[in-house]
């Protein structure tokens, strides 16, 4: 099983690699152009190398954190858990309209919510439904949310990249043999060199 598990590991390490060796990433978190093509890079890794994106990862941590919880106020307090763990902040103040519309439901119910009751959730889910029109959000409008989170992740990406690169000049120019030496822009760097 281990063996198996290894060779999977190491196919998708292979297919990654083997795309990033292709592609030109510039490392310029500043500009926009170069930020959407590292996303479509990391994109096209993803896809071939059938890894999951930010949004599959968090989904997927959800799904099997809280596969066993059965009333919804913990199911909740285990998604802000995640979210606040994951580093994910909830500016628009969401999380607490979701409670204050279980606790509307908990009430009309006169009961613990239970995530198998179906009438019960249909209820909850009107009131998300009115929570999210609150909010201005849209099921139509949750893929260019997640194209932005992609985006957002990018540049943060890029930002790490350039650190990292400016970093390792700034140390490589201490030693005596590169004192003389002009450091490049971090722009001009081809990552494909150094894989």
């Amino acid at each position: 099983m281990l063996k198996g598990i290894f060779l999977e590991v190491k196919k998708k390490f292979e297919t990654a690699m083997g795309i990033l060796r292709k592609e030109k990433i510039t490392i310029a978190p500043e500009d926009p152009a170069a930020v959407e093509q590292y996303a479509k890079v990391m994109q096209t890794v993803r896809e071939k190398a059938d890894l999951f994106s930010e949004s599959q990862r968090i989904k997927y941590t959800i799904d099997t954190r809280t596969q066993d919880i059965p009333d919804v106020r913990s199911y909740l307090l285990a998604v802000k858990e995640i979210r606040v763990k994951r580093g994910l902040t909830d500016e628009l103040g969401a999380e607490t309209m979701m409670i204050d519309a279980l606790n509307k439901v908990e009430k009309e119910l006169n009961k613990p919510l239970l995530r198998n009751d179906k009438k019960g959730m249909d209820l909850l889910k009107a009131e998300f439904d009115k929570v999210n029109q609150k909010l201005g959000i849209r099921r139509e409008d949750l893929p260019k949310l997640e194209q932005q989170l992609e985006l957002k992740l990018a540049k943060a990406q890029l930002e790490e990249l350039k650190k990292d690169a400016l970093e390792a000049m700034e140390t490589q120019k201490k030693r005596e043999e590169f004192k003389d030496e002009e450091m490049p822009d971090v722009k001009s760097l081809d990552i494909r060199n150094f894989l």
